[in-house]
């Protein structure tokens, strides 16, 4: 996987992506977001209720990023605030993975971990290849009339990794599933016996925690001990109005050994 020589986390690209991270993986935060809403995560660490954190979270969001809650709003207000709201990016993933919201998310994952994309609508190779080009043109788009949207996906990755903690502890791993049809989106690295792969997952992809809602999108099913560390989004772990029931994992990419069931 391509990588930068810099990003805002405490471990380099080269290492961040590699299979010896995923085995042994650390901790990691994104610079300064910590220090920089320190009020926020010290708020957080008293409330013992999830919902409690998760509407405080949502209500720092809505000040901070001058942003409005769905419900509370008229119509032509809301479009206006889920469109510079970090919901409307994931939303939009959910929707389609290769939209302008998913050309946004996976060009933050390069920014903060980087780790470059590897597939947005088909194969990307250098970054003057003309895939690249048209990425990089839907990225821009997604980009447009947003308020500060990195830095609202910063403070979500933070707190979903808060969370996680919270729910598993110092658990370094979380096994999830992924339904596929064919790699077409990822490269196969290698083969051992025809089971497992070491393959590279491109740079943000959806996972479930269910192996049964996995077969609904593919005739196979990765399975793969993820690094809690690499959680961006957990939808299980930010329910609200406009999430509800949305439960996919969205989980930064490298290069991962997995394991693939046939249906």
């Amino acid at each position: 996987m391509a990588s930068a020589l810099f990003n805002r986390v405490n471990v380099p690209p080269g290492v961040l992506g590699s299979v010896l991270y995923n085995e042994r993986p650390v901790p990691l935060a994104i610079e300064g977001v910590r220090r920089s809403h320190s009020r926020l995560f010290e708020a957080l660490g008293e409330l013992a209720e999830r919902k409690e954190r998760v509407d405080y979270f949502q209500g720092y969001m809505d000040v901070a990023f001058s942003l409005h809650q769905w419900r509370d709003e008229e119509v032509k207000r809301a479009r206006l605030a889920i469109k510079n709201s970090y919901v409307r990016f994931l939303l939009g993933w959910i929707f389609d993975s290769n939209s302008r919201e998913g050309a946004v998310l996976k060009s933050w994952v390069e920014s903060r971990f980087g780790l470059a994309p590897t597939f947005h609508k088909e194969p990307l190779g250098e970054r003057d290849c003309p895939a690249y080009f048209s990425y990089m043109k839907e990225m821009a788009k997604g980009l447009g009339a947003t308020n500060a949207i990195y830095e609202q996906l910063d403070l979500l990755y933070e707190f979903i990794q808060a969370e996680l903690l919270a729910l598993h502890g110092d658990a370094a791993h979380i096994t999830l599933f992924r339904g596929v049809h064919d790699f077409d989106e990822h490269r196969i690295l290698s083969v051992d016996g025809g089971t497992r792969y070491k393959i590279r997952l491109n740079n943000l992809n959806s996972f479930t925690r269910d192996v049964e809602r996995a077969w609904e999108f593919g005739t196979r099913v990765m399975e793969v001990r993820v690094p809690t560390p690499k959680v961006f989004f957990d939808g299980a772990l930010l329910h609200g109005a406009l999430l509800q029931g949305e439960e996919e994992v969205l989980v930064i990419g490298g290069d991962y050994e997995i394991k693939l069931r046939w249906y």
